[in-house]
């Protein structure tokens, strides 16, 4: 390549940098430069610093290896095309991200004006606090004892590998320091006063993959030791681990694989809390239930089963994400090795960021350990907009209506650390070694000579580094900077503690290569002598490895790129180390806090070895910082930590299961005229009604069917007389009344005796498919269909008006069914049993304890006036006239469903962009398609077809393993919520509605993220779907008899 030395230039610059990554600006002044423009720092700072170049330096070795001038030649200009490549796609990257941040920008700005629009008074600057408030707003904990905390742990949890003893942190990505967090915050919300419980739920693993002790079922947290705290604690009080089996069985999965399981956990999760709470109940509750006062998810997966658990409790939750996926998301774009796609399929990072938006939505509080934490990460989220979650809050304040809108605080409290058995040291590494003959030195432990064995001089000041070899820790660049600094080289020696391995070959291709780079680094700079690197440490050795780095006077070190607390930082301090850390994170706020270090930029080589230099060289400002830490670390302990957690708590409106179930009471409600008097079959805490129907007409019946009007006709005078009125007059009433007529009392409802619940959840386009599928099931269940034992649950889209006249019309009785779950799972009925004797002719109970279940966050009138404005911003111009795509459909609405009925269905926007436009805009709501993709529910956020069901176990005891859900092949857009977790599913082939293509084909994620389609409590008839194949196939579940 006569003529072309430039390329020569940066392909030796390719070489000198070697597999790493180039971020020193200094190492390129060192290149050879052409003229004004210089190729070699270009592609070496532009290029190859934003991607992986390992694969092209091993391609530059095989070519400087080739003998045949031409053949090296060609390998060469290949290796520019691939260079310029990667500088046109990082381009790309770059235009695609600023694409992405101006629409994202676009849409908030959008959302909030449209909010503040709604939200007509105007904020005074005296309202215009920070974004975050001080962490004591709230006040200190109260005085009462809170009766139990439940927590729901997500990454450390759900992936099963937590325990409370020798916690093997490092073993893998799935197990970091969150592990550590959630164990020691369980273990000290378990002393504190005022706390009965704690529980932390995590999957049970029993796999000869890892250790017998993930396989027990509970594990005791909390060390009774004190006389003091048992007189005061009860039998079951302390914290627990309690491990649910779910996932696949006898196997350890990543957490990527356990998306499909998590309604499987969160059932699992609900059997368990609904047990603790009775046993807790006799206790200590005087006979009545004591439930959760709060439910805590950490990561995004525990966020989404905290979220169902919350829902299907009413108990407020909260959230710690830990780690987040759009910021993750982002980073790996960022890098250009994957797309999007394959980033999706990797880490099933769209299923993740969903997650994450439905914990903004059910979360109360969402705790955070930095402000930047939230300015930075938090604001990505659709759910979330600082702005305009300072001007609810101020709204709030101020006792003024948010018009149904809602955002979840936003709480600062950094993980705590128990300090209690720290003692620092005082002494130097010469000072102990001797002793003497009153105070003779005490063994080492086995750790420090498992260390020192590397050092050729072991009294020099120890740089410690703890932490996985993964590239965003940024170890290899701690090597570089401590490489090529002489003068550090000299003072002091480089210990890295990286994790646990027993071979390079089988740790995972990412962590293999960050140790294999750092391998190469020692060798290349020679410093063998001067940098340990033990292969194996346990948790009890960290202590010890702090002790260590602190008696020879050293520094600890976090140089990640981003760190999101840096609890390490904590724990080295309270040691009295020391401490250098990454200025992008949490470590700023650590560092304000304690004073006992230095900040640096993790891309610059120099800043590090200079930082380093500093304290190891400036014995005084090493005493200075040392002293600050130690007098300062208190702050970050335990206690105070779960001071302000639980004063959190206290804050939050409290909620739980709540019903009026005392056999001698009634409701009172005050009736608006005499048609009241005339329903004699209203029960303790469920009132007859249609729920609030707003239908005046008979449009939506099949005008052919006499019978069904006149039926109602019947239900709609009744309703209109005092349904809409006295629904809402009951539930502000407290006081109840005796009555002496109440037949339905003692034998309600009918679920209670069944032992084997079907529910029917097809959806179809017709009338005449679901009415078939019924006739099927039916004919399938045969003689055990009469004798009792069996009971049918109908859940559906449509609502009870429309249910009950698909029934008349295939000549089924009402009393056929046990529950009509309508309206996508915003209504929940039963059949009255006594209709004939009421002068109203009602045939349903509505069962109001489910509203209250799920009224949580709606919207109301707020929202519906905002979906009303949406669907009318949505036309298509035909010519000159413009058509409606989307229109309110008030006959089908009711209180707790706003329907659109859909005027063009193949031109209605995906769920997601409705979803994301309510987000924006802080109204909390499920979007739902429905009916072949002609009407659109929306429903409360926490409501849904399956939710009912948990709801059903709660309330009445169904036994949710004794429960098979039948579905379609395809169904509404909330189809996947009905096929995982602990009930058994018959998927009926063939049966779908015929728009299912475009109903399931604009979700973020793929049906296969989150239905475990290989779990053996799903299984498929064939395509005939019969009812002798039918019949089949709970015989193979296990629930009839052949």
């Amino acid at each position: 390549m006569a003529g072309n030395d430039w390329i020569n230039s940066y392909l030796e610059a390719i070489l000198d940098v070697g597999p790493g990554l180039v971020d020193d600006a200094k190492s390129s002044l060192l290149l050879r430069e052409r003229g004004r423009f210089s190729p070699t720092r270009y592609f070496v700072e532009e290029v190859i610093t934003g991607f992986d170049e390992t694969d092209l330096h091993r391609s530059w070795v095989r070519a400087q290896a080739t003998r045949s001038p031409q053949e090296r030649n060609t390998r060469l200009e290949n290796m520019c095309w691939r260079i310029w490549n990667l500088a046109r796609q990082k381009k790309q990257l770059e235009i695609e991200s600023a694409q992405r941040m101006a629409k994202r920008r676009f849409e908030r700005e959008r959302g909030r004006r449209e909010a503040t629009a709604d939200m007509s008074e105007d904020l005074s600057e005296g309202e215009k606090g920070d974004l975050v408030s001080d962490i004591s707003a709230h006040g200190d904990i109260t005085k009462a004892r809170l009766p139990r905390i439940s927590s729901v742990d997500a990454m450390e949890t759900l992936h099963g590998l937590i325990r409370g003893e020798n916690m093997e942190l490092g073993r893998d990505s799935d197990t970091g320091g969150q592990v550590k967090y959630v164990v020691e915050l369980a273990r000290a919300l378990g002393l504190m006063p005022g706390v009965y419980r704690v529980d932390l739920l995590t999957r049970q693993v029993s796999s000869p993959e890892v250790d017998w002790s993930y396989g027990e079922p509970t594990e005791m947290l909390t060390l009774r030791s004190s006389e003091g705290f048992l007189s005061e604690m009860g039998e079951s009080s302390g914290a627990y681990i309690v491990r649910i089996p779910f996932g696949p069985k006898d196997k350890y999965v990543a957490k990527e694989l356990l998306w499909p399981h998590i309604p499987e956990f969160v059932d699992g999760a609900l059997s368990h809390i609904i047990q603790m709470s009775k046993v807790l109940g006799e206790q200590i509750g005087g006979g009545e239930p004591v439930w959760p006062v709060a439910i805590h998810g950490h990561y995004a997966d525990a966020g989404d089963s905290a979220a169902l658990l919350s829902g299907a409790l009413n108990v407020p939750m909260l959230f710690t994400g830990h780690s987040l996926g759009r910021d993750k998301l982002e980073q790996l774009l960022k890098q250009g090795r994957q797309s999007r796609d394959e980033i999706n399929m990797t880490y099933k990072i769209m299923r993740r960021i969903e997650a994450e938006e439905l914990s903004i939505e059910a979360s109360e509080i969402i705790i955070t350990s930095t402000k930047q934490e939230i300015e930075e990460q938090w604001r990505m989220y659709d759910g979330f907009d600082p702005k305009l979650e300072r001007k609810l809050r101020a709204r709030i304040k101020r006792n003024v209506t948010c018009h149904g809108r809602f955002m979840p605080r936003m709480v600062i409290i950094p993980p705590g650390m128990e300090f209690h058995h720290i003692v620092p040291h005082d002494g130097d590494i010469d000072g102990e070694i001797e002793g003497n003959e009153d105070h003779p030195s005490s063994p080492d432990p086995p750790i420090w000579s498992e260390i020192m064995r590397f050092f050729s001089n072991p009294r020099k000041p120890m740089i410690l580094a703890l932490a996985r070899p993964d590239p965003k820790k940024n170890m290899t660049t701690l090597v570089k900077a401590f490489g090529e600094c002489r003068p550090l080289r000299e003072l002091a020696n480089l210990t890295l503690i990286m994790g646990n391995r027993d071979n390079i070959d089988e740790m995972s291709a990412t962590n293999s290569s960050v140790l294999l780079s750092i391998l190469k680094l020692i060798d290349k700079y020679d410093l063998y002598g001067q940098v340990a690197y033990p292969k194996h440490h346990r948790q009890s050795d960290v202590p010890d490895i702090y002790r260590l780095a602190a008696k020879t006077k050293g520094v600890f070190i976090n140089p990640a790129f981003i760190e999101p607390f840096g609890l390490t930082l904590i724990e080295a301090s309270a040691y009295g180390l020391p401490i250098v850390a990454t200025k992008n994170g949490g470590p700023v706020d650590i560092h304000r806090v304690l004073d006992n270090g230095l900040l640096i930029d993790p891309h610059d080589q120099q800043s590090i070895a200079d930082a380093l230099l500093k304290l190891v060289a400036d014995k005084q400002l090493w005493a200075r910082c040392r002293q600050n830490g130690l007098k300062n670390i208190h702050l970050f302990s335990w206690p105070e930590h779960c001071k302000t957690y639980l004063s959190r708590i206290a804050s939050c409106r409290q909620r739980h299961p709540q019903w009026q179930q005392d056999d001698d009471e009634t409701e009172k409600s005050e009736s608006p005229g005499d048609s009241l008097r005339d329903i004699q079959d209203i029960s303790l805490n469920l009132k007859f009604s249609m729920d609030g129907e707003k239908t005046e007409g008979n449009g939506n019946l099949d005008e052919s069917l006499e019978s069904e009007d006149n039926v109602k006709s019947k239900l709609e005078k009744a309703v209109l007389r005092w349904s809409k009125g006295i629904m809402k007059d009951a539930k502000r009433a407290g006081s109840t009344e005796k009555t002496d007529h109440n037949p339905i009392s003692n034998k309600f409802p009918a679920l209670r005796r069944r032992s084997h619940i079907y529910v029917i959840a097809v959806d179809c386009d017709t009338d005449a498919d679901i009415l078939e599928t019924i006739a099927k099931t039916f004919e399938a269940v045969g003689n055990e269909r009469t004798e009792g034992s069996i009971g049918f649950i109908l859940l559906t889209s449509l609502n009870i008006s429309e249910a009950q006249s698909l029934l008349i019309k295939g000549g089924l009785s009402l009393t056929d069914f046990d529950a009509f779950v309508c309206n996508s799972g915003s209504d929940l009925y039963y059949p009255s049993l006594n209709s004939e004797d009421s002068p109203s002719r009602l045939p349903f109970v509505v069962d109001t304890d489910y509203h209250s279940h799920i009224e949580y966050r709606w919207g109301g009138e707020g929202l519906r006036k905002t979906l009303v404005r949406w669907a009318a911003s949505l036309t298509i111009k035909e010519g000159e006239k413009e058509e409606k795509i989307l229109t309110e459909d008030e006959e089908n609405s009711t209180d707790f469903c706003y329907t659109l009925k859909a005027l063009v269905p193949t031109m209605v926007p995906p769920v997601r962009d409705l979803r994301k436009e309510m987000r924006n805009q802080a109204l909390r709501c499920h979007v739902i398609y429905s009916k072949g993709g002609t009407r659109l529910n929306v429903i409360p956020v926490l409501a849904s077809r399956a939710q009912s069901l948990r709801y059903l176990h709660v309330r009445w005891n169904v036994d949710l393993s004794m429960m098979v859900v039948f579905v379609g092949e395809y169904g509404d857009s909330d189809y996947e919520g009905l096929l995982g977790g602990q009930h058994k599913t018959v998927i009926l082939k063939g049966v779908s509605t015929g728009a299912s293509n475009f109903l399931h084909s604009n979700r973020n994620y793929p049906l296969t993220d989150v239905v475990p389609f290989d779990s053996p409590n799903i299984v498929q008839t064939s395509e005939e779907c019969s009812s002798a194949e039918i019949r089949a196939s709970l015989e193979k579940l296990g629930f009839l008899k052949s």
